[in-house]
């Protein structure tokens, strides 16, 4: 990835390198004439095991020494963007947050990949009728909206996410772990969702549209 670098006088990113040893930097702004130098940060590679659902995958992060990485944060590797779901340091302790340099391995969520929620469509006489679905990461779901999956048609009641439960309102794909309402039969559905069908399907029709 290119740095980029922003003069620190007039805020120009018109900027040229004029001096470069090992990792101390000269710039210069073409805009200013503004001279300075810098230090680049050293940079270490983290083994990172990255989850698609029920697939997970060795890769690596390459992340700058001396800064703090927490669960939330969003890294990239050669081919994906990750969300960091786990910190593990030596002895298999694991944390919230750490110094890059004290981490042994991050685990994390691809965030190029569908999410996949729970959908679960409650029937006449007990009966619940579930499913796995993918969504967009972007989309918005709404509390009282009706929805459609292989034929059943329901009203969402409850979205549950990452973080509560929700018995009104509204919540990104990117945040859904579960949707939850009763059947409507007949009822006109607002949109319809896809049905996931794992991982090695997934990825095979892919392959089969690129």
């Amino acid at each position: 990835m290119e740095e980029l670098f922003v003069c620190p006088e007039c805020g120009s990113e018109n900027v040229e390198v004029i001096r470069e040893r090992g990792r101390e930097l000269t710039l210069r702004c073409n805009d200013c004439g503004n001279v300075w130098h810098i230090t680049l940060p050293k940079f270490r590679k983290v083994p990172l095991i990255v989850s698609k659902h029920e697939r997970s995958f060795k890769s690596e992060a390459e992340l700058p020494e001396g800064e703090e990485i927490r669960i939330g944060d969003i890294v990239e590797t050669e081919d994906d963007e990750v969300r960091i779901t786990g910190i593990e340091l030596e002895g298999d302790k694991r944390v919230e947050r750490a110094r890059v340099e004290e981490v042994k391995t991050l685990w994390g969520e691809s965030l190029t990949y569908p999410k996949v929620v729970k959908v679960s469509i409650y029937l006449p006489k007990g009966v619940t009728q579930a499913f796995k679905v993918k969504v967009s990461r972007d989309d918005e779901f709404v509390v009282g909206e009706v929805l459609e999956v292989e034929g059943y048609t329901f009203r969402v009641e409850k979205i549950k996410t990452e973080r509560k439960m929700l018995h009104h309102g509204k919540a990104r794909g990117d945040e859904i772990i579960a949707l939850m309402g009763h059947h409507i039969p007949r009822a006109r559905a607002r949109r319809k969702l896809e049905v996931y069908r794992g991982y090695r399907r997934e990825s095979n029709d892919e392959l089969g549209r690129s």
